[in-house]
């Protein structure tokens, strides 16, 4: 996924897509630009299909301090399953993160 991305959907709409069967209270509204760190809606599946409010960022078992959730939001698809921040989450945590859009800021110097 790239740095930064869009999150506009409405949630009616996502339930019904989705096929969700359990709603968790949600206060966030709709974003055109998402960042590392912030609140998103992703969909588990603990039991039953759910929509629920995360923090976007991985924060590795190992990790010292939760910060480092905001590094962790870009997985290769050819070494995830090798690599130890990856490895576990991988097979124990995964989840769908809706996204409308995706793009990545530019810099341009005169």
């Amino acid at each position: 996924m790239c740095g930064r991305f869009v999150q506009i959907t409405p949630i009616p709409k996502l339930v019904k897509r989705f096929k969700i069967k359990r709603l968790a209270p949600i206060d966030k509204g709709p974003s055109y630009n998402v960042a590392p760190t912030q609140q998103i809606l992703i969909v588990n599946n603990e039991g039953e299909r759910q929509l629920i409010q995360a923090r976007w960022g991985l924060v590795p078992s190992w990790a010292k301090e939760p910060s480092i959730g905001s590094h962790m939001i870009n997985a290769r698809a050819e070494t995830i399953a090798e690599k130890p921040a990856f490895r576990h989450e991988l097979k124990t945590q995964r989840c769908l993160i809706i996204a409308d859009g995706f793009f990545e800021w530019t810099i341009r110097i005169k």
